[in-house]
């Protein structure tokens, strides 16, 4: 069948107002082996602002966690980050947490209960998961996801690429997950030519606990020259901002670069009236769609020189923080430093501000 593809060029200058600009306002990093509570504070996967603290869930397969903070705001800058409590995932009278591979990626918090998006474990046929926690860390119940989605399905989910970003609605109705990379049925991963990389941003309804509706989102190619043998792009965190418009992170990561590996970019991505609603797709290889809309709206390399020895570390995390001295909205984004794992990295917290044109 005849596939179609839109695909939109990313300009600087374009004959078309941007409605929004994000502006950089700091940077503050938070030193690597801090310990908190018998943990070590590192692996910032995800970060949600609820009810003036924030939520932070940690990337540690052995030990998974979430972390209650606080991140100091003052004179529009972040003065100071610290982390009150740690939410383990202790529950042993539900069997849930014993059968799931619990590699938790994104997290968002609605009144008492916590969200985590775990992207499971591929290999081991460990599903990708969404489920609810309270703030013991009791697990309450698991939200039903589609089919392809699953380990063993035949669409075959990449693994470590799966579920990996999180946002709730903008009319708190419901919420929305992304993966990081294609379904094998949906496409390439990205590579130095263009390919078909369409990653799935699903919707999933409050009320029914069940995906009501989902688009398809193209991940860019990669354009550096590789040095090493891995050389990934993937979406790593999603916000909803506008009843039709998202802020994606996408990062890419290359090995041979050490700690100068990533490129991350924030992309406008919009649903349009023309976007195809993919929910019931079961490859889009094979059928034809339109994807969501995209836009360039900031690239970390034109503040590198700002950066931690110009470090543009794994942002993983991204959420609303308060509002600035202007009035304008800001965005907190946050880096996970794989705990030192593969070298010098930063647990870096990154302040934005939103600019409505």
């Amino acid at each position: 069948m005849k596939k179609i593809y839109v695909i939109f060029l990313i300009v600087l200058i374009s004959c078309k107002k941007e409605t929004v600009k994000l502006n950089f306002i700091n940077e503050f990093t938070v030193k690597d082996s801090l310990m908190l509570d018998n943990t070590i504070i590192g692996g910032i996967s995800g970060i949600d602002y609820h009810n003036n603290d924030y939520y932070m869930v940690i990337d540690d397969a052995w030990n998974p966690r979430v972390l209650m903070g606080d991140i100091l705001i003052k004179s529009d800058s972040i003065k100071s980050v610290a982390f009150k409590k740690v939410i383990r995932l202790n529950d042993t009278l539900t069997q849930f947490y014993n059968d799931n591979a619990l590699d938790l990626e994104s997290i968002f918090v609605k009144g008492d209960k916590i969200s985590l998006v775990s992207e499971g474990s591929i290999r081991r046929g460990k599903n990708p998961t969404v489920f609810e926690i309270d703030i013991n860390g009791t697990f309450q119940k698991e939200i039903e996801t589609p089919n392809y989605f699953k380990a063993n399905s035949i669409a075959k989910p990449k693994h470590n690429a799966a579920f990996e970003s999180s946002s709730k609605s903008i009319d708190d109705k419901g919420f929305w997950v992304a993966m990081e990379a294609p379904l094998g049925a949906d496409g390439e991963e990205p590579t130095f030519h263009e390919t078909e990389s369409p990653v799935r941003i699903t919707y999933f309804d409050d009320k029914t606990n069940k995906a009501s509706k989902q688009f398809a989102y193209q991940l860019e190619k990669i354009d550096k020259p590789a040095k090493g043998k891995v050389n990934l792009n993937g979406v790593t965190a999603i916000l909803q901002y506008t009843e039709r418009d998202f802020f994606v992170i996408e990062r890419i990561y290359q090995s041979g670069y050490g700690s100068y590996g990533n490129v991350v970019r924030i992309f406008k991505a919009s649903i349009e009236e023309k976007s195809t609603n993919t929910l019931n797709i079961q490859s889009l290889k094979e059928e034809e769609y339109v994807p969501l809309k995209k836009e360039l709206l900031f690239d970390f390399s034109a503040i590198q020189e700002k950066l931690t020895d110009k470090i543009i570390d794994n942002i993983e995390g991204i959420t609303f923080g308060p509002k600035l001295s202007n009035g304008n909205q800001s965005l907190i984004l946050v880096s996970d430093d794989n705990f030192q794992a593969y070298g010098k990295q930063l647990n870096q917290f990154i302040l934005l501000e939103i600019i409505d044109k």
